[in-house]
């Protein structure tokens, strides 16, 4: 877990599981985080502060391969009624949590994929992408819906940073990682992982050359470069694989 207040990483441990599996973090709210098992069988949830730990009941119909997992509040604070949604895709796509209702990406047509977790409604938004993106993901700054992705062309690379217009429903760009950062990715094949709401994002970029995290404040548009991640007694730096934002809450109950 990384810190973005101290710009320090923590090595935190969940609770045993049962079956002794890898389980990978999907999302979070109210200070819980929800943990699909690698092997897409089975949901948990934790307070990775108090260890507080529980699995989830077994569904009738089994995960697909390809997941993306979504989890609000049910407006109690200490996180004991809350909801979790997960949907099968054909691609990898951060869920982004505002006011109760779950927002996706969808492709083949480009757009958005909403569902109230109050009233069950599904919506869908067709939303033109930018040119030349890629690796893209979705973020929330003040319930504000943004998009955070890879533009490539020709042999340049930068990362860039839209809002949703709400009347037009057209990606405005709000803002780019500084040129001279973005030389560094010349010429090479880069790949990101972006994780991150409540205005702050961290993403991961790595190509074989190259092992980069950095973090952007939405608010005050601020490039931070983060200290590389070191496994205790371990030697090589690490890379985002997957995540979650996390906001730390002692009173949050699985």
């Amino acid at each position: 877990m990384y810190d973005p207040s101290l710009k320090k990483w923590h090595h935190l441990s969940v609770p045993p599981l049962p079956t002794k599996l890898i389980v990978l973090p999907m999302a979070s709210a109210g200070g819980l985080v929800c943990f699909l098992d690698i092997g897409h069988t089975s949901f948990y949830v934790c307070n990775p502060l108090t260890r507080s730990f529980k699995e989830l009941p077994g569904r009738s119909v089994k995960v697909w391969s390809r997941v993306a997992v979504g989890m609000t509040l049910n407006g109690k604070p200490d996180g004991s009624d809350y909801k979790i949604l997960w949907v099968g895709c054909d691609g990898e796509s951060q869920a982004v949590s505002i006011d109760g209702t779950l927002h996706f990406m969808r492709s083949d047509p480009d757009g958005i994929v909403s569902y109230d977790m109050v009233s069950g409604v599904w919506k869908q938004y067709i939303i033109p992408a930018p040119l030349h993106l890629n690796d893209q993901t979705l973020a929330e700054c003040g319930g504000r819906i943004m998009l955070v992705g890879l533009l490539t062309k020709n042999a340049a690379t930068c990362v860039c940073i839209w809002e949703l217009q709400k009347m037009t429903l057209l990606w405005k760009e709000v803002d780019r990682m500084p040129n001279l950062w973005c030389l560094d990715f010349y010429g090479k094949h880069v790949r990101m992982t972006c994780l991150g709401n409540k205005g702050l994002l961290m993403l991961s970029l790595r190509s074989r050359q190259m092992n980069r995290l950095v973090t952007y404040d939405l608010s005050t548009g601020e490039w931070v470069k983060v200290p590389g991640c070191m496994l205790p007694h371990g030697r090589k730096r690490q890379w985002i694989a997957c995540g979650t934002a996390f906001y730390p809450c002692l009173t949050a109950s699985a």
